[in-house]
């Protein structure tokens, strides 16, 4: 035999050596991570829950006519409802995730990263405003 021929034959043998060593697991195995999604505002809205109604979802304030956890006032149902297309109504305010989807619309319009804009355009306009600030910094 030639020294050639014998070169190959031993790089063949040390590689098929190699690959029976590094086989495959015997058992298939898939894994899925899952990961938590990312929510800019959950703290910002925990913090307005908390100031509005200490947290209860059926509150109903009669003199504001505002409804549910955050305290949606019906021009901000109507607003809402016109930019998105939804028909929700008071009662629909008392559910917490229906509440919760309106006060994050209009948080994202202001943005993630300005919890005091967001906050105080939520509570309305003018130097009021800076007290209710201030009562939501208390939760964050």
């Amino acid at each position: 035999m030639n020294t050639s021929l014998k070169r190959i034959k031993v790089v063949c043998f040390i590689l098929l050596s190699f690959s029976l060593e590094v086989s495959a697991p015997s058992e298939k195995l898939l894994t899925v991570l899952k990961f938590a999604p990312i929510e800019p505002y959950k703290q910002l809205a925990f913090a307005v829950g908390m100031v509005e109604t200490k947290g209860d979802t059926l509150a109903y304030n009669p003199l504001e006519e505002a409804t549910g956890v955050y305290q949606i006032r019906p021009i901000r149902l109507i607003d809402y409802n016109k930019r998105t297309g939804s028909s929700y109504t008071r009662n629909d305010l008392f559910n917490f995730e229906i509440s919760e989807k309106i006060f994050l619309y209009f948080a994202d319009q202001v943005g993630p990263y300005n919890f005091e804009q967001i906050a105080r355009k939520w509570n309305g306009s003018g130097h009021l405003t800076t007290n209710y600030w201030y009562r939501i910094r208390q939760y964050l």
